[in-house]
């Protein structure tokens, strides 16, 4: 897929949760553009809204006021967004019942294309993350690292213009985290896929082209 110059553009976001009676506005006009291959992190205290910022960045939740776009574009179908977008979580979300092949395979199943082409694909992403030999695992016969290393192999699968990675080493312990963000910016780069990074550490986050700090609803 072509990557246009400007891969993201979010616009005066907006977004407030409920609880009892009070009313938390996490997010007060919050915006971000982010370039074609350009790598970008994130950072914030606990509770600031990084998550619910990057969902909404994602389109898996609605602000109640401003806008997103991906190259221009406010709605795409569900088989576009699997091609333009994808995404690592802290949590990994393999499914369990699945190999590592199956489960990297799953994005080109969105997009309703599975034959000899996306096979080969799917089996060299796992070479490149270090896990061609344990293809035929189930997540459970994984550590969290090499489950981890599966996501991104996952995310990667579409040739997807942009990638958001959710607190990727969140659940790992430091030397993997180390691995794991090595790889997802190395592989980023040598495909030219744009990066959202929402991390917590300061280390993962200065090695991105542009550092933000979401205080107060507000991106700066």
């Amino acid at each position: 897929m072509n990557k246009p110059a400007s891969v993201l553009s979010a616009h005066d976001l907006h977004k407030t949760f409920v609880s009892g009676d009070r009313r938390i506005e996490v997010l007060r006009g919050a915006s971000l553009e982010v370039a074609a291959s350009e790598t970008v992190s994130i950072r914030g205290e606990s509770g600031t809204g990084k998550s619910t910022l990057l969902h909404l960045l994602a389109r898996l939740d609605e602000p109640e006021a401003g806008t997103v776009t991906w190259s221009g574009a406010e709605n795409l179908p569900a088989s576009a967004r699997a091609v333009y977008l994808g995404m690592v979580f802290q949590s990994f979300y393999l499914i369990p019942e699945m190999d590592a092949l199956a489960n990297v395979l799953m994005a080109a199943r969105m997009r309703g294309r599975i034959g000899r082409a996306e096979q080969a694909r799917a089996r060299d992403l796992l070479n490149r993350v270090g896990l061609g030999e344990r293809s035929s695992h189930l997540p459970n016969q994984l550590s969290g690292g090499e489950r981890q290393r599966v996501a991104l192999a996952r995310a990667l699968m579409n040739q997807p213009c942009l990638i958001l990675a959710d607190e990727p080493t969140g659940n790992l312990d430091e030397h993997t985290g180390e691995v794991v963000i090595e790889l997802l910016l190395t592989l980023c780069r040598e495909t030219n896929t744009s990066l959202v990074l929402v991390t917590h550490n300061v280390a993962h986050a200065s090695r991105c082209g542009r550092q933000l700090h979401l205080h107060s609803g507000l991106l700066g």
